[in-house]
């Protein structure tokens, strides 16, 4: 912003007032907040008490005081505050916070009201707030019309008054001597509502003070609540310690009151407490605050200034309606979306700049035209990217168009005089920015792809892939994404067919490696399934217009496969876009029928199937349209087996997040797949897109629940009594094991159990076995068809979690089925074991909470684990037998429960979680080094690639984030 001051206006204002910026930790909103003010010409002081100092501060603001006060943590604020006003030489000054704007013109009325009238301490105006998202800014009303003297010569009248309409006085002009008064007397441990009480409270004690009818700043929202809820909070007597509080404050703030003479210090506390009154009636009645959307301006394009659209609701008694206040809202603006800050825009904006960077690259098949008619909508997008908008001014400029280009250039000077961040470089920073850098690492090189081609010729050029398109909307833009894609990738081993229901744009055959296929809506299944059959490739993938493949994608596939000619079907990784066009990874677990059946729009899509197992199978099916893949996979399940699905840990495709709204031929797929296999399944769905499946077993077997016991009373009595009262299931026993107890008041309660006959047995041993053999000898004496460990710190939480256990465990295919853990207030202890997490064996999502959906809705859904843990885990008895239980020799004290589902996971079987389950405990994990090494050394090749997991993941915290950016090792594929 530039405006124009006087020399006499300028020399004066740095000699009466001092601009106090207040940040911490938010160098980007302090540097638009500087660039905002760097033309006002009064003393800026900025107090930031961030841990480290803002870079490039003093050279681009050369005459801001700027204070580095790491020593004044976020919970000290009062202490930073007074350690400012200390430094404040002028007669008037404001505080600003680093996310508004204050007017200037509001700045200098509020300060010649001031100047001209000394019995007034403070002076300010009215307030919008605004919220920017990408390139669009909402504005909201947030001060209503309200008494704007308090002149009373009543000190106590004024206080009530101002308080009962209160419009925050915080970052009001005011004099110095009365903020350096407050401050020398406040709590510096005064809590933040309380510190804003009392801050009005002592202005309005003090001196009078004035609203103008004027606009004064443009304040950010908060994205939860705006203004005055924490206040209204203390000033509610809702228990002893908030009446406490508001008493102590009512006391302390009569205590202050010098210009109170004529009446008592009781007399003083009693009005100050009729003001806390009128104050939270105010607030809670909106006398003077509130919240309400007035318009939201626009602003995408150069040439045109911010399109505003008004809400239908207008309140024209507020002063912001003339054509002054609005030319500051532009400005104000342009500096908002060309320095973004705050977290929300830059939400927006991080996919706005992915697409943007995306129309700036450059392909084989560009020429200026078709680069300059991409740069024009992306450009629209957000207008402030100078680095596209110099592109476009300067193609612009190369096709004879000199007035756009004109107008271009002008407007990338505009961005070059407040120095903007690059665009990319800030994109770097960002979750997509980081992922399309790890993307970059995967390309071979050109001594690599050298090799790699050397290899696929000796191999007759390895694996010949149809990749089927389809363009049914007949979007060509979006086709020219994907070939652009294909054609530049090293891999050519593949050929083309694209399904189109416009006009082919050129004639071919069925031999070129592009070929054209004209399609309706009533015929392009049969259309696919032809090409399927007759095509010459060994393998077939779907996928649509605007998808695009990645540069090592398909060549990793292909050299993978070589390897493994007995591979039915494989599906790999993928990125996806979400609406607002930024970048999520999809880095899936190895191949899982549960999550298959519980995700299909997210674990069906853009499998590369060999050509023999989709015509065997049928290929795709016209009555399933809306889920062509998902049943067509269940289909060569249901031929085949899960023997050869195959995933591979490699990126394939960046496309479009799949719609999970509901989709009945998902469900009717799912259904007719397991009736398929003789079920009367009921198919549930509790969020858009992900199923649970209750498969209705007939059989109701009977269960033994295995509890340890060892001098525990405590948390035995509560897991027990759990069981007891909220299991619905019938058929169970419960068989506590004890492990030589000696507390009385253990032994005394156990000997209860024996003698009361209900369905608890007590088997006592007398040996002193480890943990290992001690569940070994329980589950022999176990009359149940099958066991559930259950830690004796476990509680259980709903009456059917037996009835939900089974459902997986009576699967023939499940050999183990663990629980959710969590913590009484539903954070979340454990959710099935990641081998390798933290250098050892941990679960992911811990510390979340209990509705998180967790890394691709994990969280939400059954799938398979390579472990679960044993404080709470069902096996079938006939399996833990026939693996030889738990290791009592390795594993005695620790990860025998790991151990036991890698046994049983060797004959055949799944271990499954779900989250259905949902058990109380800690979730705590054994510690023992000794049987840790002896766990990795048994089963290395597990801990190598857990398949439950993703190698592109982090080991490190909680799991599923991305891990390090690494190229592919090629050197073993080439073997």
């Amino acid at each position: 912003m530039k405006n124009t001051y006087s020399l006499d206006l300028a020399s004066s204002l740095s000699e009466r007032l001092t601009l106090v910026i207040t940040t911490h930790n938010r160098p980007a909103f302090l540097l638009r907040a500087l660039q905002y003010y760097v033309d006002f010409p009064c003393k800026i002081l900025v107090l930031d008490s961030s841990p480290v100092l803002c870079k490039g501060l003093a050279e681009r603001f050369p005459n801001v005081d700027y204070q580095h006060l790491p020593q004044f943590g976020y919970g000290v604020l009062q202490a930073k505050l007074a350690h400012g006003v200390a430094l404040v030489t002028t007669p008037y000054m404001l505080f600003a916070a680093d996310d508004d704007f204050i007017l200037h013109s509001g700045i200098t009325q509020s300060l010649e009201f001031l100047e001209a009238t000394p019995d007034y301490g403070a002076c300010y105006g009215y307030s919008v707030m605004y919220m920017t998202q990408g390139n669009k800014v909402q504005y909201y009303r947030r001060d209503k019309k309200v008494q704007e003297d308090y002149s009373s010569d009543r000190p106590e009248r004024r206080i009530r008054d101002f308080l009962s309409q209160f419009i925050p006085p915080f970052y009001s002009v005011t004099r110095t001597e009365i903020l350096r008064d407050w401050f020398a007397v406040v709590p510096l441990d005064i809590g933040f509502e309380w510190a804003e009480i009392g801050h009005a409270y002592y202005l309005s004690m003090s001196a009078k003070v004035r609203i103008l009818p004027i606009p004064y700043s443009v304040r950010e929202t908060k994205y939860t609540s705006d203004h005055g809820s924490n206040v209204v909070n203390v000033l509610k007597p809702l228990d002893p310690k908030l009446e406490s509080e508001r008493q102590h404050y009512a006391e302390f703030f009569s205590s202050l009151s010098t210009t109170i003479t004529d009446l008592s210090l009781e007399q003083i506390k009693q009005s100050t407490l009729e003001s806390f009154e009128a104050m939270k009636e105010g607030l809670m009645t909106a006398v003077a605050l509130t919240v309400k959307p007035i318009f939201d301006s626009s602003w995408s394009s150069p040439l045109e200034g911010p399109q505003r659209r008004f809400n239908p609701e207008q309140f024209v008694e507020m002063p912001f309606y003339n054509k002054a206040f609005f030319d500051q809202l532009t400005d104000i603006e342009f500096l908002a979306h060309a320095m973004p800050a705050g977290l929300l825009q830059l939400e927006v904006l991080e996919g706005i700049w992915v697409q943007q960077d995306e129309a700036l690259r450059v392909h084989d098949t560009d020429n200026l035209k078709t680069i300059t008619g991409r740069l024009w909508p992306a450009m629209d997008l957000s207008p402030f990217n100078k680095r596209l908008v110099e592109t476009l001014a300067n193609n612009l400029k190369l096709l004879a168009e000199p007035e756009e280009a004109a107008a271009m250039f002008d407007w990338v000077q505009r961005l070059d005089a407040i120095s903007i961040e690059d665009r990319s470089a800030q994109l770097a920073s960002m979750p997509s920015g980081r992922l399309l850098k790890w993307l970059e690492q995967r390309t071979p090189s050109v001594d690599e792809a050298a090799l790699i081609a050397g290899h696929l010729e000796i191999h007759q050029g390895g694996p010949q892939f149809c990749i089927m398109l389809l363009n049914t909307d007949n979007d060509n833009s979006k086709l020219q994404i994907t070939l652009d894609s294909l054609m530049e990738s090293e891999f050519r081993a593949f050929k083309i067919v694209v399904f189109t229901n416009g006009m082919p744009a050129t004639t071919t055959t069925a031999q070129d490696m592009l070929h054209f296929v004209k399609v309706n809506a009533d015929n392009y299944i049969d259309k696919l399934n032809q090409v399927a059959r007759e095509t010459s490739c060994d393998w077939v993938i779907l996928a649509n217009g605007g998808d695009q493949f990645t540069r090592s994608g398909l060549l990793r596939t292909s050299l993978e496969l070589l390897a493994a000619p007995q591979c039915r079907a494989v599906f790999a990784d993928e990125i996806q876009r979400v609406p607002s066009g930024s970048l999520h990874d999809v880095f899936r677990q190895g191949f899982s029928l549960d999550m298959l059946r519980s995700l299909p729009s997210l674990m069906a899509r853009h499998w590369l199937i060999r050509k023999d197992v989709f015509v065997e199978a049928g290929g795709y099916s016209a009555d399933f349209s809306g889920a062509l893949e998902f049943d067509l996979l269940l289909r060569i399940i249901e031929r085949g087996g899960m023997d050869w699905l195959a995933h591979l840990d490699e990126p394939l495709l960046i496309c479009d997040q799949p719609w999970t709204d509901e989709n009945s031929h998902e469900s009717l797929a799912l259904n007719r797949h397991l009736t398929s296999y003789g079920y009367k399944a009921k198919v549930n769905s509790k969020l858009p897109g992900t199923y649970q499946v209750d498969y209705r077993h007939r059989t109701q077997p009977k269960v033994s629940i295995i509890v340890q016991s060892h001098d525990n009373v405590g948390s035995l009595k509560q897991c027990l009594t759990s069981v007891l009262l909220k299991t619905r299931y019938r058929l169970y026993e419960v068989l506590i094991v004890d492990n030589q107890s000696t507390d009385p008041e253990t032994v005394t309660w156990l000997g209860q159990q024996e003698h009361e006959g209900r369905r608890v047995r007590v088997l006592r041993n007398e040996q002193g076995l480890n943990a290992s053999a001690l569940l070994n000898e329980a589950c022999r004496q176990a009359t149940g068809d099958y066991l559930v460990l259950l830690s004796d710190d476990g509680e259980v939480v709903s009456p059917n979690w037996i009835e939900l256990l089974l459902n997986q465990a009576q699967r023939p295919e499940v050999g183990v089925v663990g629980a959710k853990l969590m913590e009484r207030d539903g954070t979340i202890t454990q959710a099935g074991l990641i081998l390798g997490l933290n250098d050892g064996v941990g679960s992911p999502f811990v510390g979340e909470k209990e509705d998180a959906n967790g890394y691709l809705q994990r969280l939400r859904v059954e799938q398979s684990y390579s472990a679960v843990s044993a404080n709470c885990l069902m096996v079938r008895k006939a399996l833990f037998d026939a693996v030889g239980g738990l290791d009592e020799t390795d594993f005695a004290e620790a990860y025998s429960d790991v151990d036991l589902c890698l046994k049983i996971r060797q004959t055949g079987h799944m271990t499954v979680w779900t989250p259905q389950v949902e058990i109380i405990h800690p979730g705590t994990m054994p510690k023992s080094a000794g049987a840790l090494e002896k766990l990795r050394t048994k089963w290395s090749s597990q801990f190598a690639h857990d398949p439950a997991y993703n190698s592109n993941l982090s080991l490190i915290g909680k799991g599923f984030t991305l891990g390090d950016a690494s190229s592919v090792n090629w050197a073993p594929l080439l073997v």
